[in-house]
This record gives C-alpha cells, sequence and structure tokens, in this order.
C-alpha cells in the first residue's frame, strides 16, 4: 500500500503541530495589522482588491487561512498547485506610489518578504504568548520550515529569516520604513469595526471586539506608536492571551477542525490518526531531548523569551 503524501511539512515538523492551535485566528489578525504599516504592501492590497471593505468583509483573513491550510497539510501537489496560482496573481497586479507617481509589481520581493514575515512572527508570538511553551530551539526550526511556505510565493528561501534572531534583525531594519498611510488607516478601521448588518452590531462589539482587542494588543509597541493608540500594559495583554487560550483550547479540536475548510480534517483522514496535530507533542518530544539547563531556557509564553521585535 502506497505510503500517503505528508506534504511539504509533515506531521514531524514543529508548523503541523502548532497550526492546529486555536489561536491562530488571533495570530492571522495580529498579522493584518502588522503588514498594513508597509506603506508599498498595503497599497498592492488596496489598490487591486476589495478587501478591507464592506463589498469583501473578512475576504482576505478567509483566503489566507486557505491558503495557509493548504500549504500546511494539504498534499505537496495541492501546495505546489496553490503557490503557483498565488505567484500567477501578483505577476499580474501593480500598484501605484502616490508620492513618486512610480507604478511597481506587486511581486516586488521587498513586499512578499514583508507579508511573510509579520505572518510568521505574528503566528509564532501569539501561540507562545497565550501559553504553548517551545524551546528556542523549536521556535527557530519554525522559522526555519515556513520558508516552504515562502518559496510558494515566490520568494528565495535563502533570504528568507530561519532564526527568531535573524527574524528580530529583519524587524529591526525594516522599521524606518513604516508609517501610517491613509490605506493603513482604512485596514485598521475595518479591523475595528468591520462593516456587518444591523441585527450583528451586537454581536460584532461582544465577540469581534474582543478577538481584535486581543490582536492589537498583542502588536510590538512600536507599532502601536504608529497607530497612535496605547494598548494595555504588556503584562495584561499576556494574561489575556492566556486566558483565550485556555478557553479556545478546551473546545475538542474534533469539533473545531469540522469547521470549513477542514484542512487538518482531511490531512488527518489521509496521515492517520497519529498524526493529529497538538502542541502536546511538541513539549513531550522536548521533555525528551532537552538536556541538562533547557527547561530553564525554555519560553513560558510571556513573549519575552525569544527575541522579539516587540
Amino acid at each position: 500500500m502506497p505510503q500517503a503524501d505528508p506534504g511539504l511539512f509533515g506531521p514531524a515538523s514543529v508548523a503541523w503541530q502548532l497550526h492546529g492551535d486555536p489561536m491562530m485566528w488571533i495570530a492571522g489578525i495580529r498579522a493584518l495589522w502588522l503588514q498594513a504599516l508597509h506603506p508599498r504592501a498595503v497599497r498592492g492590497v488596496t489598490q487591486n482588491s476589495a478587501a478591507f471593505t464592506e463589498a469583501d468583509a473578512f475576504g482576505r483573513l478567509r483566503r489566507t487561512a486557505n491558503f495557509v491550510g493548504t500549504t500546511l497539510y494539504g498534499t505537496t501537489e495541492a501546495a505546489e498547485r496553490a503557490g503557483a496560482a498565488v505567484r500567477g496573481i501578483h505577476r499580474r497586479l501593480s500598484a501605484t506610489d502616490p508620492d513618486t507617481g512610480e507604478r511597481y509589481g506587486v511581486d516586488d520581493p521587498e513586499l512578499l518578504l514583508w507579508v511573510h514575515c509579520a505572518e510568521v512572527d505574528s503566528y509564532l508570538h501569539v501561540v507562545r504568548r497565550s501559553g504553548i511553551p517551545l524551546t528556542a530551539a523549536q521556535a527557530d526550526a519554525f522559522l526555519d520550515e515556513h520558508r516552504a511556505s515562502a518559496r510558494l510565493v515566490g520568494l528565495d528561501p535563502a533570504g528568507v529569516p530561519a532564526s527568531t534572531e535573524a527574524m528580530a534583525a529583519y524587524f529591526e531594519k525594516a522599521r524606518p520604513g513604516l508609517a501610517l498611510t491613509p490605506e493603513a488607516r482604512q485596514v485598521d478601521a475595518f479591523l475595528r469595526r468591520p462593516p456587518v448588518r444591523p441585527l450583528l452590531r451586537p454581536a460584532r462589539a461582544l465577540v469581534w471586539g474582543t478577538v481584535a482587542s486581543l490582536a492589537y494588543g498583542a502588536l510590538p509597541p512600536y507599532a502601536h506608536e504608529l497607530y497612535g493608540r496605547a494598548a494595555p500594559p504588556p503584562a495584561v495583554v499576556t494574561r489575556r492571551l492566556r486566558r483565550a487560550g485556555t478557553v479556545l483550547r478546551s473546545v475538542p479540536a474534533t469539533v473545531r477542525w469540522q469547521l470549513p475548510p477542514k484542512h487538518i480534517l482531511r490531512a488527518v483522514g489521509r496521515m492517520g490518526a497519529g498524526s493529529r496535530p497538538s502542541s502536546y507533542n511538541l513539549q513531550r518530544r522536548a521533555a525528551i531531548l532537552e538536556g541538562p539547563g533547557e527547561a530553564q531556557r525554555r519560553d513560558g509564553g510571556g513573549g519575552e523569551g525569544w527575541r522579539n521585535p516587540g
């Protein structure tokens, strides 16, 4: 009987285990807020789509989640096909810099790298800060593994940060070019109060308000400064993220994975029950492999133990 295709990551990867965590949705929203601070990157989105408007409410978040789910848990063929589709779209799109009049492609490697780094940094930051303990080696492995997804969108993996130290250096270098443009204000306004039907506005205030507050609070301090709104003290943000993580993780995975688009459910069906993603698998492996002193170096989830840029 032929062996099932594990895809580009597979159950042995840190990414496979972590992306089954429900806090990844909070991380995805944090990524949108962070990505919007790159002037050219955000213009590439707002000038080419209805994202962050009433016509496509939550469309970008949904499409990104579908792409990530396919590349993480789909077959190799499905992941490569999804990557080719994204590269094809990017090749056909361009945007204009209103300050210089310059026309540029949205597949500019600088823009692709910013979007990638803001995304994977958000994933790692939120899951750790919400209570999942990872060793330094596991955090580095997560970023290294995600160079496969960077390749799919058209980046040279050799130029993509593959460790927390390299990621911190990247953000330090990128920070001077960030700004609160009118387009970033548009994204900010959307994420704070996405357009919904009048009957859903109370639910938006209660549910989305909580989600958005968690995501915004998890941004680095320089992002809060650019957006012009302070976040609660870091310790308060961490407590809220951990509380949210505890609540969301209490929902059985088999229930959560029934929600569309069911990438994880299909992956487990393809690979077998032993492939079920869980942060517990990472903790168990770390306990087996760690040497003297490693437990003391393990990040307890507070977000400060891994050279985070913010």
